[in-house]
Formats: C-alpha cells, sequence, structure tokens
C-alpha cells in the first residue's frame, strides 16, 4: 500500500515537471518572438526604413495621400505697350485683386524713344489663365508667349509617405527611449531619433516648397515701349534770324581778315628766307634759258 501511494506522489510530481517544463518553454517562445519583432523595429545597425514598414501600415499611408494633380506653372510674355507707366499701374492692382505679389519690378531706359519694364509676379493657380489674358489685353502687340508646366503630383505623393512611414518610426523610437533602460542604449535611441528627425524636416521642407510652386503660378513680363517724338514749333523770337545773320556775316568777315593777316605775316615775316631761295633759283634760271638761246642759235 506504502509502495503504491509513494508511485501516485511520483507521477504526481512528475505530471507537475512536465506541465512546469512547458510552461516555461511558451514563455521563451513568446518573449523570443517579442525580441524579434523588437529587433525589427530597432536593431545595432540603426531603425528600420519606410521600405520596411509592414504592408498594412505602408497601404494606409498611400491611400491618404492627396492624389489631386499638382502642376508648377510658369508663363513668360513680352509685348509692346504704348504707355509702359500706365501698363504697369494696370498689372499691379491686377496682381493687387488676384491676390497675388510682385517678386520683381524694373524699368530701363534706354534712349528718348525707347523705354522698358520687366515684371516677375506670383499669381493664385486659380486665376493663371485670367491673368494671363489681363495682361495680353495691356499690350498693342504681343510679341513673344511661353507657357510651360511641369506635373509633381507623383513626386509630392513620394514625399508624403516617405514622411508618413518616418512618423512612425519616430514614435517608435520614442517609445524605445521611454522603456529604455541602459545608457548606451539610451544614447543610441536619441542619435537615431535626431537623425529620423533631421530627415522628416528635409522631406517637410521639400512638401511645402512644392505646394508653395503649385498654389502660386510664376509669370514674368516684359513691356517695350517705343515712341516717335515730334519736335515742337519754333516761335519767330527762338529763330533770331536777323541776330544769326549779322552774327555769321561778322564771322566770316573776321574770317577773311584774319586770313589776309596771316598771309601779310607770313610773307613779310618770312622775307629774309624767301630772298635767300628766291635768288639762287633766279639765277640757275636765267643760266639755263641763256645756254637754251645759244642752243637756238647755233
Amino acid at each position: 500500500m506504502k509502495k503504491v501511494i509513494y508511485y501516485l506522489l511520483l507521477s504526481s510530481l512528475f505530471v507537475l515537471l512536465s506541465a512546469c517544463s512547458d510552461s516555461e518553454s511558451m514563455y521563451t517562445e513568446e518573449s523570443k518572438k517579442e525580441m524579434a519583432n523588437d529587433s525589427a523595429d530597432y536593431s545595432d545597425e540603426g531603425v528600420i526604413e519606410s521600405e520596411e514598414l509592414p504592408k498594412e501600415e505602408s497601404a494606409t499611408a498611400s491611400s491618404e495621400v492627396k492624389t489631386e494633380r499638382m502642376i508648377i506653372h510658369q508663363a513668360f510674355i513680352r509685348t509692346n505697350v504704348k504707355e509702359l507707366t500706365k501698363a504697369q499701374s494696370n498689372i499691379e492692382q491686377k496682381v493687387k485683386k488676384y491676390g497675388g505679389y510682385i517678386v520683381e519690378s524694373n524699368v530701363y531706359k534706354e534712349d528718348d524713344q525707347t523705354s522698358s519694364g520687366n515684371m516677375i509676379v506670383r499669381i493664385p493657380e486659380k486665376h493663371f489663365e485670367t491673368f494671363l489674358s489681363d495682361a495680353e489685353g495691356e499690350a498693342s502687340k504681343v510679341l513673344e508667349r511661353k507657357v510651360t508646366g511641369q506635373d509633381v503630383t507623383e513626386q509630392y505623393v513620394d514625399l508624403t509617405s516617405r514622411v508618413k512611414s518616418k512618423r512612425v518610426v519616430e514614435e517608435r523610437l520614442l517609445k524605445f527611449m521611454g522603456d529604455a533602460q541602459k545608457t548606451e542604449d539610451l544614447l543610441k535611441i536619441s542619435e537615431d531619433l535626431a537623425k529620423i528627425q533631421e530627415e522628416i524636416e528635409v522631406l517637410v521642407g521639400k512638401l511645402q516648397y512644392l505646394e508653395n510652386q503649385t498654389s502660386f503660378s510664376t509669370i514674368e513680363l516684359t513691356m517695350i515701349e517705343s515712341r516717335v517724338i515730334v519736335p515742337e514749333k519754333l516761335d519767330s523770337d527762338e529763330l533770331n534770324t536777323w541776330e544769326k545773320t549779322k552774327k555769321q556775316f561778322i564771322t566770316s568777315t573776321n574770317g577773311l581778315l584774319a586770313a589776309g593777316s596771316a598771309i601779310v605775316v607770313f610773307f613779310i615775316g618770312n622775307l629774309p628766307i624767301l630772298l635767300l631761295i628766291a635768288v639762287p633759283v633766279f639765277v640757275a634760271y636765267w643760266i639755263i634759258k641763256k645756254r637754251k638761246q645759244k642752243s637756238q642759235l647755233q
């Protein structure tokens, strides 16, 4: 009887130990799974990127991305205008009316007949076509018109998805930081968190730039004013015919007197030199003439 009781107790103890062993084994497996998940999220190599996120999260991020087409419009118009000042004033009023703003405005005056103005304005996208029509309406002639559009929808969607993915990583790192107990782990998490936040700031900056460029269109206007200046008719008082005649007569008389004076001064002043030159020339001429006469007589 004692042996039977002994075997029963021994069997019960064996069953209890087996159950404890199974329970310990299950706990170990769950711990391993949790550690594996944690290591997938955060490892010694750094944090996961957006490509490594679960499919459910990536799908959710992509579905929330703005799908409206985003176009960056730019235009260049060169025109002739009758009055540059008036045309610029009207353009400025239109810019203000449509809620835009002037980036740059310059006026150049080449000469009395030609002047030009250059304006760079930014107009809300919804008023882009209307403003172009108004700007061309100020012209007497459109010399050049160029309109371009760049579709950045795909780029915007990609940046938005990347920001959402990195936000998820940022939240996980913040959670890991709160649970970290070792100083070296805390430092590593802080380093990766700073890196992720810096990347988020860069991506957000690119998103804001695209949003600004697509919400406002850029238009450059060059306006040229060419006019013919007609001279005014002079009054009789402004002609001064008699005074100008007397002035011209006196000027010409003075010119003749000055020329005669110069000739007298030249010959009288240079008379000794002229005599020195004239005497030998006269002698030579006389000798040559005598020789010709003798040759003719013979």
